[in-house]
């Protein structure tokens, strides 16, 4: 279905333009397949890498798939609230904006809200460290995309106005790829990338962006009552 585009393209969006929060959140963790790269060669830590980002992607989806599941019988229930829901999609986006442009605090509520359940999990992921094979690699990656994250939760929003829950999934696969090059690189030990991405003018022009990102998200819905003839 046609609604669907744009809903994968904003998660896609948001996922490589939160670039600069998602290494806020994430570097951590991904750094620690670069700790040992004086002795570790690059090569040997790609497997590792992407093993892990995959991981992390596959959490995206589970949670995808039941916040869409979860949407999608509340608008069948009532079906004049999907617009509604896509407009507060749009309006989380845009407080992601804001807080990589200008550190807003307005999303620490949200990531808070997970914080309990993260705090559950946390044990599980400090058992997996140091990552010494590939399944370690992928169960870290399976723990860490439940951590607590205002523009994770923000795309959320977007996967429950998904039609179906595989529809959601696929929104959140989009974002998760969407953040694969600011995170593969991170853990690759790429550290002037973290240092351009963590610049003033770096993180405002991202933000702007995500900013923008969300008016449109939040236009989708609302030009839909606009009479034909209107722009």
């Amino acid at each position: 279905m046609t609604d669907l585009y744009p809903l994968l393209a904003a998660a896609l969006l948001a996922g490589l333009l939160g670039g600069a929060h998602c290494l806020g959140m994430c570097a951590g963790i991904s750094g620690l397949f670069a700790v040992n790269s004086s002795v570790a060669t690059i090569r040997s830590q790609i497997p590792f890498a992407l093993t892990y980002n995959f991981g992390r992607v596959i959490s995206y989806m589970v949670l995808g798939i039941i916040v869409a599941a979860f949407g999608s019988v509340v608008v069948k229930a009532s079906p004049g609230l999907a617009g509604g829901l896509r407009i507060a999609s749009g309006i989380v986006i845009v407080l992601v904006g804001l807080k990589v442009a200008f550190d807003l605090r307005a999303l620490n509520a949200i990531e808070q809200m997970g914080a309990i359940l993260w705090s559950r999990i946390a044990p599980v992921a400090k058992g997996l460290v140091p990552v010494t094979s590939l399944p370690r690699a992928l169960g870290l990656g399976l723990v860490w995309g439940w951590l607590p994250c205002g523009l994770v939760y923000s795309v959320l929003l977007i996967a429950a106005t998904a039609a179906r829950p595989s529809d959601g999934a696929l929104i959140m696969a989009a974002f998760g790829v969407g953040t694969m090059p600011a995170m593969l690189l991170t853990g690759l030990g790429a550290a002037r990338l973290s240092s351009l991405m963590r610049r003033r003018n770096t993180q405002l022009g991202l933000g702007l962006l995500i900013v923008v990102l969300g008016l449109l998200t939040v236009a989708m819905p609302i030009g839909r009552f606009l009479p034909s003839g209107h722009m």
